[in-house]
């Protein structure tokens, strides 16, 4: 292969300009989402990678079986850190907390931080090290912290803030304030991380409660912690795990705490502890966040696999259109290439002049979609929900010119290949036709691959947005369009005397009709707790708890099924003695029907301070209706609504919501200056639920609509083909007085088979995918097997525009032109 192949292939891309520019777009759009989508998953397969040794860094879990059904954690009783720190084949163990939410006060206003209080050996395990400072008096002083270099930058317009003190506030039960100063600066920890953090303190910061620090020193409380191991390379965690379960079946504050429960465990354990690795950390879809957690991302790691077996199959529906083109290509230059025989060019000099002009093509179309995947990074960012700059790094740029020359050598084989049995004396005889029937009909199966993907992607992607429109819309129970959802500072209970205050002087504002509390907004849940409750003599049924104030069914607009709801004239905080139950929990309890539940005797375990000691009856006033408390992934379950406080507030509007909101940023400002206010409307609170439904919808739509470009340049293809084919027998119609729109259908015919095939092919095999996709949902939207009809009829559309070119030569065709021609 030499230089001037390539100057070969540079003038024919020049003598054509619409096929170099459907050649290289193609490709290079391909390329493009190739390379967006792979990169996506390489970041979320790197998660933790740059912890050293990530692989022997094992999470802490923990999962109470008190309640049937709770989740696991990520997060277990700090107590077990002592119990790690001698576990076999532990070489470090440490811990960080997060119930320490600091805000910095910069200029006046209040900033929240990503804080986390870290314990010995953290700064090791993670391969800390400060670019500036001193990181071990940042995490030991009592007086000093360590900032990330992106924090400082965001709060004081640079990095160089070492040595700055600054007024800290500990978003916490006391408000406490405190000078300190910054001690260290840190590099940004990566963006793919589930630790993320923009502080990091010691136990020791003099701004932390004195009793707080003593739990985080000793953790002889059980406060949960998240709880970090290193192992010895290549040690099994199976010994370290039996070490830490039996610290926690052993554990005196755990057996006083639970005694009166362990009979009701059985052979189970309080809590069952398990190790997790910390690079699966992002993928871990069984942990439940918890009013301490820490917003994390996770991720689903069989939709990353179905992203990258989508991304190869969008660049390989790319390479087909472009084998399909420089095919055509190569049957347009049959007289040169039949010359180039005569004139004694060998095999090997055809194949490599073949190969250079398309390794030309694909450096061209790897440049172009470098570019379009630079252009498209910040949207692609932002639907995927991730800080992806890393895509574009170095090592990516050169992996992507790598691929780009491997396609077009790949690419250059079958148009190679079909030049080289060209037949000189029949071409240069004036009797073309290179191409046999097999070779044609596979061209036409690749077409039809094409096609079918498109079709099946816009199916199954029309039917996810769909249901996730659907599961968002659809009704919880009540109407959420004049409910905020307003959550106390970290500490602060609705029957702490400042949260009273604030709930009074709230309820007074002209545009709030009225204030109730919870435990939780409806949709998301921070504060699980569930128990058994029973009639007498019957069976016990476990059943979630949800706190609520007497005015919480009033607010919600909620009407009862039997009986009454609570009443703020009738009901008062805290009150014993009353419970309502939905209509699921009446018929588990084994009432025949809801009105008969009204008035029994329920026999509840529990306390008033939540302990879990003590069996108290109450009596059902009222039956709820079922509330959609979780997604529409989960089936609705047994609710009992308790008269308890919480840290939730739902807020009516009286009028405007936006009214509603200014009037509680106002009030904040009164009663919480030092807490950062955290404010949502009902419905985006329901509607978060689906915020991965609906970043997969969006992926999905980019790839389905490159998918039907490529497809429309497939068919094209496949039109210039069947007019090129069929120019004789369209002049030989003509001349024998066929009309052009006889000629129309004649090309439609063949390009609309094209289509049907594709559609036969794949539509069952989307009308399965979709079917896969709605099995976990509890309710589904009646449009979603509709979309495999309007995919056809829109692939039978697009392919009518994308051949209308070729079909209107067709009927143009002189027919003495192209005979003689």
């Amino acid at each position: 292969m030499s230089l001037q192949d390539f100057r070969v292939g540079w003038r024919l891309l020049l003598e054509d300009p619409a096929y170099s520019l459907v050649s290289i777009l193609g490709l290079a759009v391909g390329l493009a989402v190739f390379l967006l989508l792979l990169g996506f998953a390489r970041y979320c397969w790197e998660y933790n990678s740059q912890v050293p040794d990530a692989d022997d860094v094992y999470i802490v879990k923990e999962r109470n079986n008190l309640a049937l059904g709770t989740p696991w954690s990520d997060q277990a009783p700090l107590l077990l850190l002592t119990s790690a720190r001698t576990a076999p084949g532990v070489t470090n163990a440490t811990a960080y907390l997060t119930w320490f939410p600091l805000t910095l006060e910069v200029k006046g206003q209040l900033r929240r931080l990503r804080s986390l209080t870290v314990l010995p050996g953290f700064a090791e395990l993670m391969g800390l090290h400060a670019l500036q400072g001193d990181l071990d008096a940042a995490l030991s002083r009592p007086d000093s912290f360590a900032i990330t270099e992106g924090a400082a930058i965001r709060l004081f317009g640079t990095a160089d803030v070492l040595g700055h003190t600054v007024l800290l506030r500990l978003d916490a039960v006391d408000q406490n304030t405190s000078l300190a100063r910054i001690a260290a600066v840190l590099r940004d920890p990566p963006a793919n991380t589930t630790i993320p953090y923009e502080t990091l303190n010691g136990p020791n910061l003099g701004l932390i409660p004195e009793f707080m620090r003593a739990e985080a020193l000793s953790g002889q409380s059980a406060w949960p912690a998240n709880l970090l191991l290193r192992l010895f390379p290549g040690s099994s965690s199976t010994a370290a795990t039996e070490a830490l379960q039996h610290a926690a079946d052993t554990a005196p504050s755990l057996l006083k705490a639970f005694a009166e429960m362990k009979d009701r465990l059985g052979a189970r354990n309080i809590m069952d502890i398990r190790l997790a690795r910390l690079r699966d950390a992002y993928f871990d879809r069984e942990v439940a966040p918890n009013f301490l957690s820490q917003p994390v991302d996770r991720g689903d790691a069989t939709v990353v696999k179905g992203l990258v077996a989508i991304a190869f199959l969008i660049l390989a529906l790319a390479a087909i259109n472009y084998v399909n083109l420089a095919t055509i290509r190569v049957v347009r230059r049959q007289r040169e290439i039949a010359m180039r025989k005569v004139l004694g060019a060998r095999g090997g000099q055809l194949t490599l002049q073949f190969i250079a002009e398309s390794l030309l093509v694909s450096m061209l179309a790897t440049i172009a979609g470098l570019l379009l995947a630079s252009l498209a990074l910040p949207l692609f960012a932002a639907l995927v929900d991730r800080d992806l700059r890393s895509v574009l790094s170095p090592g990516n740029l050169v992996a992507a010119l790598g691929i780009g020359l491997i396609l077009g050598l790949l690419t250059a084989l079958y148009p190679a290949w079909v030049a080289l049995r060209v037949p000189p004396s029949l071409i240069l005889a004036g009797r073309p036709g290179t191409e046999s029937l097999r070779i044609r009909r596979l061209r036409q199966v690749l077409s039809i691959v094409q096609v079918a993907v498109a079709i099946g992607l816009v199916s199954f992607t029309a039917a996810v947005s769909l249901q996730t429109r659907f599961a968002m819309h659809v009704s919880p129970g009540f109407d959420p369009s004049q409910l905020l959802e307003v959550q106390l500072p970290v500490g602060e209970w609705s029957g702490d005397e400042k949260a009273r205050g604030f709930r009074e002087a709230l309820a007074q504002q002209p545009g709030v009709a009225a204030v109730a509390v919870s435990s939780d907004p409806v949709g998301r849940t921070q504060e699980p707790w569930s128990t058994e409750i029973r009639r007498e003599r019957g069976a016990a049924v476990t059943m979630d708890v949800k706190a609520v104030s007497p005015n919480f069914f009033s607010v919600y607009g909620i009407r009862p099924v039997a009986g009454r709801l609570f009443d703020p004239q009738l009901d008062r905080d805290d009150d014993a003695g009353p419970i309502v139950i939905n209509e699921i929990a009446a018929h588990s309890l084994g009432f025949p029907s809801p009105q008969l539940a009204v008035g029994q005797t329920l026999l509840f375990r529990g306390s008033a301070d939540r302990g879990g000691s003590q069996v108290m009856a109450k009596r059902i006033v009222g039956i709820a209706p079922d509330i959609r408390f979780y997604s529409l992934r989960e089936l609705p379950g047994a609710i009992a609504y308790d008269l308890w406080g919480g840290a939730t507030l739902t807020v009516r509007a009286r009028g405007s919501i936006t009214a509603a909101e200014a009037a509680v940023r106002t009030v904040w400002s009164r009663y919480f200056p030092n807490s950062v206010l955290e404010v949502n409307s009902a419905r985006d609170v329901y509607a978060a639920n689906y915020s991965e439904d609906a970043r997969l919808a969006s992926l999905l739509w980019l790839a389905a609509i490159i998918a039907i470009v490529i497809a429309a340049f497939g068919t094209h293809v496949l039109a210039a083909d069947a007019v090129e084919r069929r120019t004789g027998e369209i002049a030989l119609r003509r001349l024998f007085g066929a009309h052009r729109r006889d000629i129309c259908k004649l090309i439609a015919a063949e390009i609309g088979s094209i289509v049907l095939v594709s559609a036969a092919v794949s539509l069952p095999l989307a009308a399965l995918a979709i079917a896969r996709y709605l099995a976990p949902f509890t309710e589904r939207t009646p449009s979603a097997f509709w979309t495999l009809a309007l995919a056809t009829v829109a692939a039978l559309a697009i392919a009518s525009l994308a051949s209308a070119r070729h079909a209107w030569i067709a009927m143009s065709l002189k027919p003495a032109v192209a005979l003689r021609t």
